[in-house]
C-alpha cells in the first residue's frame, strides 16, 4: 500500500497504526504503481485533494481508503469517482479500524459509515432515473436471482470469500456477478452496489 498525509503528523501516526500489522507493507511513493491499496488522510476533500485524487485514478486506478476529518454527505460521490472504497472518519481512526479498511479495501469491498449510506443511495436512485429516462423500464432495471443473493451478502458485510463459501461459488464467479452489476447499472464500486440494493428493496 502507499500512504498520504496532509501534514508530517498525520502521516506519522498513520505509519505507527499500519505497521502494527506485519502484514501490510507500505511502498514508497514512486512504487505507487505497485499498491494494492491507497490511504489517503486529509482534514477535507478540497479542490486540490480532489485533483490530485482524480489524477491517481485515472493513472493508477489503486482503491483508496480515506481518512478524512471532515466529509459532507454532498461530497460522497465525487469521492467514489476518485476510486474511495472505504471511508474513515479521523475521530474514530484507531489502529484496529484503519487496518480493517485496508484489508478490506484489498479484499475489493468497501466499507462506509452508515450515516453515508444515505448519500450513495440517493446517487444510485439519480442513476436509475437516467437509465429509465434512456432506456425505458426494461429488463435492465431488474436484479437477476444470483444478483440478489450476493447483493444482499454483501450488504451483510460478507466479504469475496465468504459469499463464494455461502453460495458454492468460486471467487471468481462473485466478482464476476459484482462486475456485471456494477457495469449494468453504472454503479461506481461496491458500496454503491450495497446502496443499490438497499434502494431496491433487498435489504
Amino acid at each position: 500500500m502507499t500512504v498520504q498525509a496532509g501534514d508530517p503528523l498525520s502521516m506519522a501516526g498513520l505509519l505507527e497504526h499500519l505497521r502494527q500489522n506485519p502484514g501490510l507493507v507500505v511502498l514508497p511513493a514512486e512504487q505507487r504503481h505497485l499498491a494494492e491499496v491507497a490511504v489517503v488522510a486529509v482534514d477535507r476533500l478540497s479542490a486540490e485533494v480532489v485533483a490530485g485524487m482524480r489524477r491517481a485514478a485515472t493513472e493508477v486506478g489503486t482503491p483508496v481508503v480515506l481518512v478524512v476529518g471532515e466529509l459532507e454527505e454532498s461530497e460522497l460521490p465525487t469521492a467514489v469517482e476518485c476510486r474511495v472504497v472505504a471511508v474513515l472518519p479521523r475521530a474514530v481512526a484507531t489502529a484496529e479500524r484503519l487496518v480493517h479498511g485496508v484489508v478490506t479495501a484489498a479484499a475489493g469491498d468497501g466499507v462506509m459509515p452508515p450515516h453515508l449510506v444515505g448519500a450513495l443511495i440517493r446517487d444510485v436512485e439519480r442513476l436509475q432515473r437516467q437509465l429509465l429516462a434512456l432506456d425505458g423500464v426494461g429488463s435492465r432495471d431488474r436484479l437477476t436471482p444470483r444478483e440478489e443473493q450476493v447483493l444482499r451478502m454483501m450488504a451483510e458485510g460478507l466479504d469475496t470469500a465468504e459469499i463464494a463459501v455461502r453460495l458454492s461459488y468460486s471467487e471468481r464467479t462473485v466478482k464476476n456477478v459484482i462486475y456485471g452489476v456494477t457495469t449494468r447499472f453504472n454503479l461506481r464500486n461496491r458500496p454503491h452496489a450495497v446502496a443499490y440494493a438497499v434502494r431496491a428493496g433487498l435489504i
